[in-house]
């Protein structure tokens, strides 16, 4: 049985709505409501947890997605591309330690259902949850899945895939096949999406969301395999998945051993039981245990063991292995698999890469400032709303496009694009400004574009005179952003964007041609370049390097992709990180040309549900562009209550929120920017207790419209509600919540009234609480020890 890991899913966890109460809890007075297996005194030792059950789909199959070179014919997505067979696995496999029975790519054979509203009948009985292997065809797919029981019940929940295209999943290939039967190099992937089932009903079937048929230009949701985790009577935990990881934890520099822990059973975990993780192995020993000391009947828990090699093992020594559960002074739960021992030194290659992810204060720091700022900030135009206006150069080449006739009105046929180079002056850039801006926004990390696609760097690159040092503004602007933070915002994590083609570069032109004058179409100089350079090994890769070795970011941002050599330069980024005399933990994006990431990035997107891979959303505070637009009117960009209500849905769903602004080729922040950023500063002061260093609800990430939740583990359960709330405030979801628990509403602060009644949680909202909200409304269920 093949393996795949958790670190590269790209798959969701369901949000659910009950559409039938949610007996969870028991209807009791205020302050008590308690588990109703635990008041019912059961006790005792750890009870045994079933083996997940994989649920045969191919009755249902109805589209063929997956061709070999000696069998072609299929069609995934309705234009006739294909995941190649080589690439992915047939039969028993297990996915974050989920078994599925994954189908084959035999000639014109189906294997995968595109979700039409299909009902899927299930063996009978109770369930903790359903996993699926997904993807999403022309874009991120979801739609809502219902869950029938035995007693004539159901609940709805969020099912989804993730663009198949997009990003790698679980199971993820290199290339796909072209409707021709060529390769298309360009990764391609399927993952998981986990629906929540009520374990305390026997469930019987489940509908699937109705999406589009497999037809091009149309967003269809495809569902490969099923498998069921059935619920245990009693105490009970098992453990889904455990691996070691390269990541370090923050609290004692120890390597990190990660393991997926699920409360199969119907008894709450309390401090009390004394639930703790570690790892057994020759060759390292645990240095910090996990511990969990709250997890309800049906929840999960990510947790990160601390382990350090004892003398004479060397890092990167792979050793059979466990990780265990104890609790209540014996085992709980228990996994076997291979750990890699200590972090040794990058290679060039794919599967070393893949031992990285994203560091720990990426994924705990949930939101960042993006800088577009460059020469296109002199043009600054494009219509509002309709196109990127840092894509200004590229849109003057194209007649039909109204910037092409912008330009030759306000500057005439015979100015070029380089020509707006020495008005890019950055006279007014005060970079501790710029920086205590940041942080005072809420921030934990700011990305600037070293270089956009117009090839002009920030900073001082040797391999070519186009950059600030040499021309413009005649500064470093990397360096000088860079030593004001560290300077005067040390909490910040510093980034830097890359863009990896160029659009006119002589030596390869991403958009097809050198320079040329969009009217005549006669040749112009590529200022600064001289042209002769094998674009990726004397150009493109020495400039990353530089910034690497130079510049130490944190964070790598690098866009659009194409040729490169990012298996080498990511190697030596990843080993200069680790190798310095005081060491960081950095990480990389999704666009560097390869398969290997470390997280994705859609943007002025997001997704319905939650993504279990590590995922950024970003967008402008301009309705529709990155870089300054002088046409925007500052009623059209994004209020401070749609800032903070996105970042609030991202974090819900495990991403981060990484919102741009765009100075002037002065490098004045435009007021209505500083001021949308200071007023999301003011209520993360308040609430950013429920953004910071918190963790998606395993069970689901929104109820209905207005309500999202977020974890902080151990500690709190926190509800955010989108609307002002009214007197009450209903929560029809199983929220973990017992008696001794309270509940306050942050910036109010003083103990709220609740009750559970049929499933839902009741909490009394006075008006003085709810005028001391605003934008969202967080109410914590603080978790008594």
């Amino acid at each position: 049985m093949s393996t795949y890991p958790r670190r590269q899913v790209l798959g969701t966890a369901a949000g659910v709505a009950a559409s039938a109460a949610l007996p969870l809890t028991i209807a009791t007075s205020a302050h008590a409501a308690e588990p109703v297996a635990e008041q019912a005194g059961q006790a005792g030792s750890w009870a045994p947890v079933p083996d997940p059950v994989p649920v045969p789909l191919d009755t249902l199959y109805d589209n063929d997605a997956i061709d070999t070179a000696s069998a072609p014919g299929g069609d995934f997505d309705g234009s006739g591309y294909t995941f190649p067979g080589e690439e992915l696995p047939t039969g028993r496999i297990e996915v974050d330690g989920v078994p599925f029975v994954f189908p084959g790519s035999a000639a014109g054979a189906k294997n995968n259902v595109v979700a039409l509203g299909q009902r899927i009948e299930l063996p009978k009985g109770r369930y903790l949850s359903a996993v699926f292997l997904t993807a999403g065809s022309y874009g991120n797919a979801s739609g809502k899945a219902t869950v029938h029981y035995a007693d004539g019940s159901t609940t709805t929940a969020g099912l989804g895939g993730a663009d198949w295209y997009a990003a790698g999943g679980s199971l993820s290939a290199p290339y796909r096949y072209k409707p021709d039967g060529t390769k298309d190099d360009h990764s391609v992937g399927i993952g998981t999406s986990e629906v929540w089932l009520d374990s305390r009903r026997e469930a019987v079937a489940i509908t699937l969301p109705v999406t589009n048929p497999a037809e091009e230009n149309k967003t269809s949701l495809h569902v490969f395999a099923l498998s069921l985790q059935p619920a245990a009577q009693g105490r009970a935990l098992t453990l889904r998945e455990a691996r070691s990881t390269n990541s370090l934890l923050e609290s004692s520099g120890a390597q990190s051993v990660e393991a997926t822990l699920v409360n199969a059973g119907t008894v709450a975990v309390l401090a009390a039981d004394g639930v703790s993780v570690q790892v057994d192995v020759a060759g390292a020993r645990t240095v910090e245990p996990a511990k969990v000391r709250r997890l309800d009947p049906g929840e999960q828990a990510r947790v990160r063991v601390g382990i350090r090699n004892r003398a004479g093992t060397a890092p990167g020594t792979a050793r059979d292995g466990s990780v265990t559960v104890t609790g209540r002074g014996t085992q709980a739960a228990s996994r076997k698999g291979r750990l890699t021992l200590g972090v040794a030194d990058y290679q060039p290659t794919a599967t070393s890469l893949s031992g990285h992810q994203a560091p720990y204060w990426f994924q705990g720091a949930k939101f960042g400032i993006f800088i577009h700022w460059g020469v296109y900030s002199v043009p600054a135009w494009s219509p509002v709303g309709k196109q990127y206006a840092e894509w200004y150069w590229n849109h003057m080449q194209d007649p039909a496009n109204a910037v092409y006739g912008y330009h030759r009105d306000k500057y005439g046929e015979n100015f070029a694009y380089d020509d707006f180079i020495p008005m890019f002056t950055a006279e007014k850039f005060d970079p501790r400004a710029w920086v205590e801006l940041f942080r005072d926004a809420g921030a934990q990390y700011h990305v600037l574009t070293s270089k956009h696609h117009e090839g002009f760097a920030l900073w001082d690159t040797k391999v070519s005179d186009r950059n600030s040092v040499k021309m413009g503004p005649k500064r470093d602007l990397v360096k000088e952003l860079f030593a004001a933070s560290r300077r005067y915002t040390p909490e910040l994590h510093r980034g830097l964007y890359f863009s990896m083609p160029e659009w006119f570069n002589p030596d390869n032109p991403w958009m097809g041609h050198a320079p040329r004058n969009p009217y005549t179409l006669e040749p112009l100089p590529y200022t600064g370049y001289t042209a002769g350079k094998d674009f990726v090994k004397d150009y493109q890769a020495p400039q990353m390097l530089e910034l690497i070795q130079g510049y130490d970011p944190e964070l790598i941002w690098c866009d659009i992709g194409g040729a490169n050599d990012s298996l080498h330069v990511l190697a030596e980024y990843f080993n200069h990180a680790k190798n310095r005399a005081r060491p960081i933990e950095v990480t990389v994006n999704d666009r560097s040309g390869i398969g290997f990431h470390d997280f994705t990035t859609p943007e002025y997107t997001t997704y319905d549900n939650t993504v279990v891979a590590k995922w950024e959303s970003s967008r402008g505070l301009d309705p529709f562009s990155y870089g300054y637009n002088q046409a925007t009117p500052d009623d059209a960009y994004m209020t401070t209550e749609a800032v903070v209500q996105s970042l609030v849905d991202i974090v819900s769903k495990n991403g981060n929120f990484l919102l741009d602004i765009g100075p002037r080729a002065d490098g004045t922040i435009p007021a209505i920017m500083q001021t949308r950023l200071r007023e999301t500063g003011h209520w993360l002061r308040t609430n950013g207790e429920a953004i910071y260093d918190t963790t998606y609800w395993s069970r689901m990430a929104e109820l209905g419209d207005d309500l999202r939740f977020t974890v902080r583990p151990n500690e709190a359960f926190y509800i955010h509600s989108l609307a002002e709330p009214g007197a009450k405030l209903t929560v029809e979801a199983p929220v973990p919540i017992r008696a001794g628990d309270t509940v306050t509403m942050l910036g109010h602060d003083r103990p709220l009234a609740w009750t559970v009644s049929n499933g839902s949680l009741v909490i009394d909202v006075p008006a003085a609480a709810r005028k001391a909200g605003q934008y969202a409304w967080v109410f914590k269920v603080a978790w008594r020890a």
